[in-house]
């Protein structure tokens, strides 16, 4: 039966880790993987309170602690899955753990904002060409660098599985949104895109990038590469409230979801159609967050 939709669901999220699906709660998180052995094996923990707390419904403060959340979770759990699927016991944690999220930022950032800001910094200045227009080359830039990027990792077998288990977990809350029956056959029915994706998130980041920093005027390099990181956590946190904003609006809207269309294009990059067996895992772990969720200690 569907959904009634004057009944505001909860929005959960999850990811793809290595050869499973990470499930996101409010209050826990919970995530299920297809060991070597063929079995399906779970794994859940309770959020730190700081998701329960005030500062979450904070618009803007939220959207960076989400950014945050999202590499350190996500990391720690893709580490987790990958030695859960292996078999093998030992885990990352500690300084190893915040050695490993410091370095993915800092990668994350030189490649996706520090580069195409030098390479339009030098075109700026070898081509006299105004900041405007700078400003406007460096997310083309930046795009076109997302975009290489994404394509080039499809291509590596393991990295299309893990491709193929977002698309599960897509499916998955697709379905439960659409209030059909949590069965691998009906989850297969769902559509690959969300508008909550990370996906999405990253190319509406990249797009107000081009909006916010041709605020900022002609700048020197070093400036314009300081200014980029210091301007991250803003623009993060616009891109954030926007990815809500349109998740919450695309059934009410045409406008909204002729904007967001983009968005939900370059998903088709980070999606693959899943197999049976990756819906099973998927709805495991759906079903094991929920009952976390629901669970009479937790309330």
């Amino acid at each position: 039966m569907p959904t009634d939709k004057t009944l505001r669901l909860p929005s959960y999220g999850g990811q793809a880790v290595m050869e499973g699906v990470l499930m996101r709660g409010r209050r826990n998180v919970a995530m299920a993987v297809r060991a070597s052995s063929g079995e399906i094996e779970t794994y859940e923990e309770k959020l730190p309170s700081l998701y329960q707390s005030r500062w979450m419904k904070i618009p803007f403060i939220r959207g960076v602690i989400s950014l945050w959340d999202s590499l350190n979770l996500g990391t720690r759990f893709l580490m987790k899955s990958a030695n859960m699927a292996s078999g093998e016991e030992e885990q990352i944690g500690g300084a190893a753990l915040a050695g490993t999220v410091a370095m993915s930022l800092l990668l994350g950032v030189g490649i996706f904002f520090l580069l195409p800001a030098f390479l339009a910094g030098l075109t700026e200045k070898y081509l006299s060409i105004s900041s405007w227009w700078s400003n406007l080359l460096e997310g083309v830039f930046r795009l076109l660098i997302l975009v290489i990027y994404l394509v080039l990792m499809g291509r590596v077998p393991e990295i299309q599985r893990v491709f193929s288990y977002h698309g599960a977990e897509h499916k998955t809350i697709n379905a439960f949104e659409s209030g059909v029956e949590l069965t691998p056959e009906e989850v297969a029915k769902q559509t690959l895109v969300h508008p909550r994706c990370g996906t999405s998130f990253i190319l509406t980041l990249v797009l107000l990038s081009v909006l916010i920093f041709s605020l900022l005027g002609p700048l020197p390099i070093h400036w314009r590469l300081i200014s980029r990181i210091l301007m991250l956590p803003l623009v993060s946190a616009i891109a954030y409230e926007y990815i809500r904003f349109a998740a919450n609006w695309m059934d009410k809207s045409m406008l909204v979801r002729w904007l967001i269309q983009p968005n939900l294009w370059l998903q088709k990059l980070t999606t693959r159609e899943p197999s049976r067996d990756m819906l099973e895992v998927s709805i495991t772990a759906f079903n094991l967050m929920i009952k976390a969720e629901n669970s009479p200690s937790e309330v």
